[in-house]
C-alpha cells in the first residue's frame, strides 16, 4: 500500500474500506442458500400442493423469465426505475424521503430501492433511522455478493405478500388461481403494490382498499407511458377481490408420497434441499380423475373410499392419481393411499393365469373348460354366481371371470409358478405369514395394490411386457416380461371384443375407446376392483373401505368398472396401432377332443368353434380329471335293446368309436347327444364295467315312463341322493335348475312331454343320472 504513504487521506480511505470488507465479512447478509419449503408440481411446471417453509411461509421459487411481463414491467416502473443503475441505494430517492421526513416529522417515503426491499424481506428492521441505515448496508452487501438478475430474483421469491404468502408466484396462485406468468395488467399492478402494505391490502380482506393502491399504479404506467391509456382504462374497469390464501390442491396423496421420498433422500445427501419436485402427474388428466370419483362418491355409503390411476403405457409415467376420494372428507380415511394399499385382488389376476397357461401350450383360446362342481384337495372354489355353466371354453371363462376353471387352470399350471412369475415382473403377491402360494391366490387369497395390477396389465398392451409406474421423470425405467407377444394379444382381444377370431379385426379409428378390461372382488365384499388398458393408457379403480369393512352388494362389475369406463371415454384420445403379432392365428376346433376341425372325423366334432392358437399349435382338451381315460373311446351297442354291452356278454355287440366329453361335463349333455355318445344304460344281461362314483340317484328307474296325474298338467319327480359329499347340485336337462337348495332330496316340475335327465353331482365332482320320458296328456 505504498500509494498511502504521506497521504492521509489515501490512508484514511483505505482504513475505512478495510474495515467495511471486515465488517462485511463478520456480519454476512443473509441471502437464502436453499428452501426448506416443498412445491411439488405437474409435468407443465403447474404446481399441485405446497408446503410451507420451516418459518411456516407459503412460497413458490420463480425466477424473472417465468413471470408475466407486465408484472416486471409495472414493478421496476413503480417501484424502482434505476434499478439496473445504482449501487443498491438511489441518492436521489433517499434524500426526496429524507426531506419528507424532516417537512411532516414522519417517514412518507422510504426511498427504498428493490435491493434495499429485499434486504429488509430477508433481514426485518424497525422503521427507523438506525433501521434504514442498517438496510443501506444490507443492499450494498447484496450488490456486491449478487447480480442485479438474482437480486430481482430475491425480491420476486420473498416480496411479502399477506400473511403466510411470500413471492409473486405463490401470491397469483393463492389470490388469483393464476401462475404469475399469465397476469393481466391489473392484476400485475395489484401484486406490484401488495407488498408496500401486506395486510392492509390484502384483497381478500379489504378489496376496496387495494383496488385504490392498484389503480395508482396503473395511473403511474400510463402517465410514464409505458402503458397506453386504453390498455390501463380497461384495468381500470377490473374489480379486485380474492378468495383466502388457500391452494386449490391436485394429488395430494402423490404430492405427499413425493415429499417424503425427498425427504428420506436428504437424510443420505445432507445439505441438499429441494424445493421443487418435478412430478409426471397431468394436471388435465388429475383433475378429471378427481371430479370424477367425487362425482361418484357423493353417491356412495359414508366411510367408503375410492382410489384410481392412469399410466402412460408407453413411457410408464403416471398422468393421474387419486389416494382416495375426498382429501376433505376424514370420515372417508382422506389420507390413506390406496393406490398403495395392500389389498385382495379378487378375480383380477386370471388374464395373467390364462396368458401363461397359453405361453405353455396347454390351452388356446377356445379350450373346453369344465365349469362344474370339483373339490381340489379339500379346496372346493364356487362361482360368484353360486351356479355352474358346464363347458365353456377359454374365452367365456375369463370374459365371465369363472372361479372353478381358473382354479382348475391354476392346479395345473402350479400356484408357486404363478406367483413367481407374477413376482418377477413386478407383481408381488403378499401372503399370510409363513403361507404359501396355494390355489386360493388366483381368488384374491393374497395381496397386492393397484399400482401394481395397473404395471401388470401394461403388459396387454405392450407385447407382454409389464412396467412399473413412475410418478417422476427421473424414476427409473424397469420392464419385465409378464407373457408373450402373443399371449398378451390374445388375453387382450378376450376382454376388449370376447376373442372372436371369425370376425374382422377392427382397429381404432379414434372415434372410440377400445377397452379390455377385468373386474375383481374380494372375498366379503371388501375390495371391488377393476383395471384395464384402452389405447395409450393403463387405468385402474379401487373402491372399498380401507379399514376393510365389507361393503355388501359392492362388487367389481358393478361400482368400479362403471368408473373405469367413465374414466377411459373421458381421457384425452390418442390412436394406438395394434397390430396382430406373426405367432398369433386362427384356427377352426372342435369339442369336445379340442383339435383341429380338419384333422377330426365329423362324428367326433360335436361343437365347431373358431380359436386363437399361438405358434400354429392346437393343445387338445386338458386331461379328464375323473377318470384316467381317452376322450375317443370305443363302446359297444346292443342292436336289439340299443342298451350298453360287451362282446364278451353279446357276440353280435356293435362296435362305435364316440368322442366322450370329460367326465365332469357329461352330466351337462343333452339326452339326446348321450344317446349319440353311448352313455345309455347297461343290458341286465351284462355287469356294468363303468367306474361308479360314489353318489347315486334313488327315486327312479333309468328309462322309465311317466304321465300326469288325472286332472293334472304336470309330473311331479321326487329323487334323493345317496351318497356324495358337500354341495349337492342338481340339473334338469343339462341345466342347473334355480331353485335347487343344494340338499340330498330335490322335486322337479315336468310341463312337457319327451325325454329327460335329472343329474346330481357332488363337491367332489361325483355324478349320477337318470333317464325318463314323460308321455303325452291323453
Amino acid at each position: 500500500m505504498s500509494w498511502c504513504r504521506g497521504h492521509p487521506v489515501r490512508a484514511s480511505l483505505a482504513l475505512i474500506l478495510t474495515a467495511l470488507l471486515l465488517l462485511d465479512q463478520i456480519f454476512p447478509p443473509p441471502i437464502p442458500r436453499d428452501e426448506p419449503g416443498m412445491v411439488v408440481v405437474a409435468r407443465d411446471g403447474t404446481p399441485l400442493r405446497a408446503w410451507p417453509d420451516a418459518d411456516g411461509v407459503w412460497r413458490f421459487p420463480v425466477t424473472p423469465d417465468k413471470v408475466s411481463e407486465k408484472y416486471l414491467d409495472a414493478l421496476l416502473t413503480y417501484e424502482d426505475r434505476w434499478f439496473y443503475w445504482h449501487p443498491g441505494v438511489n441518492p436521489l430517492a433517499l434524500s426526496r424521503a429524507a426531506w419528507q421526513w424532516l417537512r411532516h416529522g414522519e417517514i412518507v417515503s422510504g426511498g427504498s430501492t428493490l435491493s434495499m426491499q429485499v434486504a429488509r424481506a430477508l433481514e426485518p428492521v424497525p422503521r427507523s433511522l438506525s433501521g434504514k441505515l442498517q438496510q443501506i448496508a444490507r443492499a450494498l452487501q447484496l450488490e456486491i455478493r449478487l447480480s442485479k438478475r438474482e437480486i430481482l430474483t430475491l425480491y420476486l421469491n420473498h416480496a411479502p405478500m399477506g400473511g403466510i404468502v411470500e413471492g409473486v408466484e405463490m401470491a397469483s396462485r393463492s389470490y388469483l388461481g393464476k401462475s404469475a406468468s399469465q397476469l393481466s395488467a391489473a392484476e400485475a399492478a395489484l401484486l406490484v403494490v401488495l407488498p408496500q402494505a401486506p395486510s392492509r391490502l390484502r384483497p381478500d380482506r379489504h378489496p376496496a382498499r387495494a383496488q385504490l393502491y392498484r389503480d395508482k399504479v396503473l395511473k403511474r404506467m400510463a402517465q410514464l407511458k409505458h402503458w397506453t391509456p386504453a390498455e390501463v382504462d380497461d384495468a381500470l374497469i377490473e374489480k379486485v377481490g380474492a378468495n383466502p390464501p388457500r391452494l386449490a390442491w391436485l394429488a395430494p396423496l402423490a404430492a405427499e408420497r413425493l415429499r417424503q421420498a425427498v425427504k428420506r433422500k436428504k437424510v443420505k445427501a445432507v445439505g441438499s434441499e429441494t424445493t421443487i419436485v418435478q412430478s409426471t402427474l397431468d394436471r388435465e388428466v388429475q383433475t378429471l380423475l378427481e371430479r370424477m370419483l367425487a362425482d361418484k362418491v357423493s353417491q356412495l355409503p359414508r366411510f367408503v373410499s375410492m382410489a384410481a390411476m392412469v399410466m402412460d403405457n408407453k413411457s410408464m409415467e403416471v398422468l393421474g392419481y387419486a389416494g382416495s376420494a375426498d382429501f376433505s372428507d376424514e370420515r372417508r380415511f382422506n389420507h390413506v393411499d390406496m393406490v398403495r394399499g395392500i389389498r385382495s385382488p379378487g378375480s383380477t389376476l386370471k388374464p395373467f393365469l390364462y396368458a401363461m397357461a397359453l405361453d405353455d401350450g396347454l390351452i388356446h383360446s377356445e379350450s373346453l373348460l369344465a365349469d362344474t362342481p370339483q373339490s381340489f384337495s379339500g379346496y372346493d372354489p364356487g362361482n360368484f354366481q353360486a351356479n355352474f355353466s358346464g363347458p365353456v371354453s377359454v374365452s367365456e371363462a375369463l370374459q365371465r371371470s369363472l372361479n372353478v376353471p381358473a382354479v382348475d387352470l391354476l392346479d395345473r399350471v402350479g400356484a408357486s409358478r404363478f406367483t413367481a412369475r407374477l413376482s418377477s415382473a413386478g407383481l408381488r403377491l403378499r401372503l399370510p405369514k409363513d403361507a404359501s402360494p396355494n390355489l386360493s391366490v388366483i381368488l384374491g387369497g393374497a395381496g397386492t395394490s393397484l399400482e401394481e395390477l395397473v404395471g401388470a396389465y401394461r403388459s396387454l398392451a405392450m407385447a407382454g411386457m409389464a412396467g412399473a409406474p413412475r410418478i417422476t421423470p427421473d424414476a427409473p425405467v424397469r420392464e419385465a416380461r409378464m407373457m408373450s407377444a402373443g399371449a398378451a394379444f390374445i388375453i387382450r382381444n378376450i376382454l376388449e371384443t370376447g376373442g372372436h377370431p371369425d370376425q374382422p379385426f377392427v382397429e381404432d379409428d379414434g372415434s372410440g375407446v377400445r377397452l379390455a378390461w377385468k373386474t375383481g372382488t374380494s372375498y366379503g365384499f371388501r375390495d371391488a376392483w377393476a383395471v384395464g388398458v384402452s389405447g395409450r393408457y393403463t387405468l385402474g379403480v379401487w373402491v372399498g373401505r380401507p379399514d376393510g369393512t365389507p361393503n355388501p352388494g359392492f362388487f367389481g362389475a358393478n361400482v368400479a368398472a362403471p368408473l373405469l369406463q367413465q374414466i377411459a371415454f373421458a381421457l384425452p384420445r390418442s390412436q394406438v396401432p395394434q397390430s396382430q403379432p406373426t405367432e398369433v392365428s386362427s384356427a377352426q376346433i372342435c369339442w369336445p377332443l379340442g383339435t383341429a376341425a380338419e384333422q377330426t372325423a365329423a362324428t367326433h366334432c360335436h361343437v365347431k368353434r373358431s380359436a386363437w392358437i399361438l405358434k400354429e399349435t392346437i393343445p387338445p382338451t386338458l386331461p379328464d380329471r375323473l377318470r384316467a381315460r381317452s376322450l375317443l373311446e370305443n363302446i359297444w351297442i346292443d342292436p336289439q335293446t340299443q342298451l350298453r354291452t360287451t362282446p364278451a356278454c353279446n357276440p353280435q355287440a356293435q362296435q362305435h368309436e364316440v368322442a366322450r366329453w370329460p367326465s365332469l361335463l357329461e352330466a351337462w349333455l343333452s339326452p339326446q347327444r348321450k344317446q349319440e355318445l353311448g352313455l345309455v344304460a347297461w343290458s341286465a344281461d351284462c355287469p356294468q364295467l363303468n367306474v361308479v362314483g360314489s353318489i347315486k340317484l334313488m327315486g327312479l328307474n333309468q328309462g322309465s315312463r311317466l304321465r300326469a296325474a288325472p286332472g293334472k298338467q304336470n309330473v311331479i319327480v321326487s329323487l334323493d341322493a345317496v351318497g356324495g359329499s358337500g354341495q349337492h347340485y342338481w340339473l334338469l336337462d343339462g341345466k342347473q335348475t334355480e331353485n335347487a337348495n343344494g340338499k340330498k332330496r330335490q322335486s322337479f316340475i315336468i310341463n312337457t312331454s319327451g325325454a329327460h335327465s335329472i343329474t346330481v353331482i357332488d363337491a367332489a365332482g361325483h355324478v349320477d343320472s337318470v333317464g325318463f320320458v314323460v308321455d303325452k296328456r291323453d
